[in-house]
């Protein structure tokens, strides 16, 4: 369900409209925030400066607890347009304070949201948002926004006129730990809304802590270890075999090679450091390929579904969380023959290799063309 309105700022050629999508299921996750935002669609020939306020107060329960009031500016192309936040955190004397954002958009920008998000437990008020456009002589115009001061009650969790965090589907992502709640605890007006997280429950992938089962710094190793893994997983988990298989020149490597070379760079790894060993013949054979890259892995690694890859990837972390377990931290500091490095920097190493990696095929990622027919294979050279 769509409701639109639209409005036109002939000083400065502004189209606005606003959309509020009414989703009828919910689906629910665990992450550290939630948030709620309005979206506003506009188009200018000139550059254009803008003003959000809003009335904010944190009563937190907890050293991360915070609100933040937000602008972001979408460009119809890929770069970044304006974006900025202010954050109300955990204070001795909880009190509502008045924040401004003050941004701008240009003849490149698409779309305004602004909103709040909050993280970990606490009640988090908030009450009369505003926004203002700047006329051609300098003053600020109000932009009617919906249920700017909350007095149209939170209901089933839903706040009127504002969105929350919506999935491809469409459905509400409800976050486990908050609720939304109209309050009497007025502001300005007759009502406000509260924010309100309840054992907010942290994602394993933004923290670094101490694996079960192994020593203190093994058992940090191994969390890096696998954070940085579980990325490059979600990163290229949905690709298909046109992605995988995609080159983006005569040079590059395709995203499948690289998944097999971050294996490959481990596999060395496990042996020096757990054996004091290098590849054997048989390794060899299956290793050096995707280890050295270059034109024998473009063209070996190709034609193969991601999930080929990423259980290869998969199967060799399994056998290196094996491997530590058996081991304590002072073995860390220790080296194997010939080495100049030890134990802690070699997992090191192979933590800022697959980083790099990760970098190159979010960039590779990007480069892939929509359509099929628009991918350009490098050309064959050819002897007349």
């Amino acid at each position: 369900m769509f409701s639109k309105t639209l409005k036109t700022f002939a000083f400065a050629l502004i189209f606005i409209s606003s959309t509020t999508i009414v989703s009828q299921t919910t689906k629910e996750i665990t992450r550290e925030w939630v948030a709620f935002f309005q979206e506003v669609a506009v188009k200018t020939d000139k550059k254009v400066k803008f003003k959000l306020r809003a009335n904010l107060k944190t009563v937190g329960r907890k050293s991360n607890s915070a609100a933040t009031l937000y602008a972001r500016i979408d460009n119809k192309t890929e770069e970044s347009g304006f974006r900025e936040s202010v954050q109300d955190s955990v204070l001795d004397n909880p009190k509502w304070t008045s924040y401004e954002i003050v941004g701008h958009f240009d003849e490149a920008a698409e779309k305004l949201t602004f909103g709040a998000w909050v993280v970990s437990d606490g009640d988090f008020h908030f009450d009369n948002f505003e926004l203002f456009f700047q006329k051609e002589g300098g003053d600020y115009e109000p932009v009617t926004i919906a249920n700017p001061g909350f007095e149209e009650k939170v209901h089933n969790d839903n706040i009127p006129g504002w969105q929350q965090d919506v999935d491809k589907e469409k459905n509400i992502l409800k976050v486990k730990g908050y609720t939304f709640h109209s309050s009497d605890e007025t502001n300005n007006g007759k009502s406000t809304l509260v924010v309100r997280g309840n054992g907010v429950q942290n994602n394993p992938a933004n923290n670094i802590n101490t694996e079960e089962g192994f020593t203190p710094q093994i058992g940090t190793l191994v969390s890096m270890l696998n954070n940085l893994s579980n990325r490059v997983e979600r990163v290229v988990k949905d690709l298909d075999i046109r992605q995988t298989d995609h080159l983006l020149d005569e040079k590059a490597n395709r995203i499948g090679a690289l998944i097999m070379h971050l294996a490959a760079a481990e596999k060395i790894y496990q042996n020096l450091t757990f054996e004091h060993r290098r590849f054997n013949k048989e390794e060899e054979e299956k290793w050096q390929v995707g280890l050295s890259l270059g034109e024998e892995a473009r063209e070996k690694f190709k034609g193969k579904p991601i999930t080929y890859y990423l259980d290869i990837y998969k199967e060799v972390r399994k056998k290196t969380i094996e491997e530590l377990k058996k081991r304590n931290d002072e073995w860390l500091e220790e080296s194997w023959p010939g080495s100049i490095m030890n134990n802690h920097f070699a997992w090191f190493h192979v933590m800022e290799h697959q980083s790099s990696h990760l970098g190159q095929i979010l960039m590779l990622k990007k480069r892939i063309p929509e359509e099929e027919n628009d991918i350009k294979l490098p050309e064959e050279k050819v002897d007349n």
